[in-house]
């Protein structure tokens, strides 16, 4: 007997695939989970308590993104303090904050799958208000990167952890990504508060920022200490030692439970982004995305407050743009979702393969989208590449004698194609790794985070050697070339889905 791929692969129907990502996954345990419906099932948690944790989920990630971005705004007045005017140290206070999302994904993401959802995420986000706390009481500019660097530890962990966290509890493709689309909106509008909060907040003290940070993120608190467990092999030993100590069940049930293997765990995220093309190209994509995002709270400062002479309120105000087109492409993503669910149940050929529920969002950001052709309809829907476009239009509007208002309006197609890229590949790293999602997320948390803390600290040098014009242009080609990958995907997710153990229950194997 051996395996090898099914050709009816292309025309899985995706009402059925949900059984399928259930059985025959690998997971962090040596044994399988028992079949049936239990108890401990997290997916059958009440539908208020599945609310609390996508609550939970927002508000650990939404404040601790929030902090990556706080300094951009205060960077005026933190160099008065310390007395620190060169450019690539200024930078290092967000540079350091992303560089605890390099490391932290890589201990976070394996941990959650031995301990837990729920310990890694109340330890992290306490962790997060008191560093941040602590930023605000740094005696020395040394002292204060040393803290960003603690706060950004603890504040990758919910990044890592909340796509395995909704796929613990939302088995319907549908609701996980409408919440994960909605997650991707709410995350990414916190960077870009930052530096409006701590633009105005920094007129009165370079701490001002830090705490406004650590009070904004203490009413989620009691929201994130009430959260439940909810990995599924976690809750199964439980319930097998809870059976045992109230005589339900002998000691011949201890066979049943999960034998973590740690060394297997911990070595996981390094082993999927090597060993799964998928992962390792969607990685790479969304590294280019993330960190042209994160060079923005570089340029920005350049063009609206050097270049314009705005102040660094004012200056702030100017990332606004972008949160709207992050809040556009969450309804575009919830449009499409409806879509692809009424064609489904049609029974259109196109939407019976599950690549099209997700790729086709972030293909929306690359150079031209048309969707999969629909036998006896002439509907085709075609969409620029909004990235590329809000590049150029940011480097090519920026003159002296033009409002600043126009090149900040680029912020809206990078906010809108920056979004769409996330929901969409992210969505497709969760739907093909499930169980496996944290540690394939923790892939890509590292390598995109890694991206981010390099790329700013080459904003300066690059605006000072290329210019205003043709420094976020060069970014654009750059952008223009990446978009091929999702496409690619799509033309050739048949055959990355034969080397991959993970996607074959997305694609489809059979046994002869």
């Amino acid at each position: 007997m051996s395996e090898k791929f099914d050709s009816r692969a292309p025309t899985l129907d995706p009402r059925r695939s949900l059984d399928a990502e259930k059985q025959n996954i690998e997971i962090s345990v040596e044994e399988q989970p028992s079949k049936g419906v239990q108890s401990w099932d997290p997916t059958k948690l009440p539908w208020a308590r599945k609310i609390h944790v996508i609550v939970a989920g927002f508000t650990c990630t939404f404040n601790c993104n929030l902090g990556s971005s706080m300094p951009s705004g205060a960077l005026t007045a933190i160099s008065e303090h310390f007395s620190v005017t060169d450019k690539v140290q200024l930078t290092l206070l967000n540079s350091l904050y992303m560089l605890g999302y390099v490391i932290s994904p890589l201990v976070v993401g394996p941990l959650c799958e031995f301990i837990g959802r729920r310990p890694v995420l109340i330890g992290t986000f306490i962790g997060y208000m008191v560093f941040m706390l602590a930023c605000s009481g740094a005696p020395s500019y040394s002292a204060l990167l040393v803290f960003r660097l603690l706060c950004g530890f603890n504040a990758a962990a919910p990044t890592t952890v909340i796509n395995g966290l909704y796929a613990d509890i939302l088995d319907n493709p549908s609701e996980r990504g409408s919440a994960i689309s909605f997650y991707q909106a709410v995350t990414t509008c916190g960077p870009l508060i930052g530096p409006i909060i701590s633009g105005f907040s920094s007129q009165l003290s370079w701490r001002w920022p830090f705490w406004a940070a650590a009070i904004i993120a203490s009413p989620g608190l009691p929201i994130v200490l009430t959260i439940p467990e909810t990995f599924a092999p976690i809750l199964q030993n439980k319930d097998i030692r809870r059976k045992i100590k109230k005589g339900l069940a002998g000691p011949e049930s201890l066979e049943q439970m999960h034998v973590f293997n740690p060394r297997k765990i911990f070595v996981r995220p390094f082993v999927l982004l090597f060993t799964e093309p998928i992962l390792l190209f969607a990685c790479l994509y969304l590294t280019l995305v993330y960190s042209v995002f994160y060079l923005m709270f570089q340029a920005y400062p350049i063009l609206f407050q050097r270049h314009y002479g705005l102040s660094p309120g004012v200056a702030g105000l100017a990332f606004l743009p972008t949160a709207l087109g992050a809040i556009v492409a969450m309804a575009i993503a919830g449009l499409w979702t409806w879509y692809y669910d009424r064609s489904v149940d049609a029974g259109k050929p196109w939407a019976l393969r599950e690549v099209n529920r997700r790729l086709p969002l972030a293909c929306m950001a690359a150079p031209l989208y048309v969707p999969p052709p629909i036998p006896k309809t002439s509907f085709k829907l075609i969409e620029y590449n909004s990235m590329v476009i809000a590049l150029f239009w940011l480097g090519w509007t920026a003159w002296d004698f033009v409002s600043p208002v126009l090149p900040a309006f680029s912020g809206f197609f990078f906010g809108l194609g920056f979004q769409l890229v996330f929901i969409g590949m992210s969505n497709y790293i969760n739907d093909v790794f499930r169980e496996l999602s944290a540690s394939a997320q923790a892939a890509a948390g590292t390598t995109r985070s890694i991206g981010a803390v390099l790329l700013p600290l080459a904003a300066g040098p690059m605006y000072d050697s290329l210019g205003i014009h043709w420094a976020p242009s060069l970014l654009g080609f750059i952008a223009l070339i990446m978009g091929v990958i999702p496409f690619a995907f799509i033309r050739y997710g048949d055959i990355l889905a034969a080397k991959s153990k993970s996607a074959r229950d997305i694609y489809g194997y059979s046994s002869s």
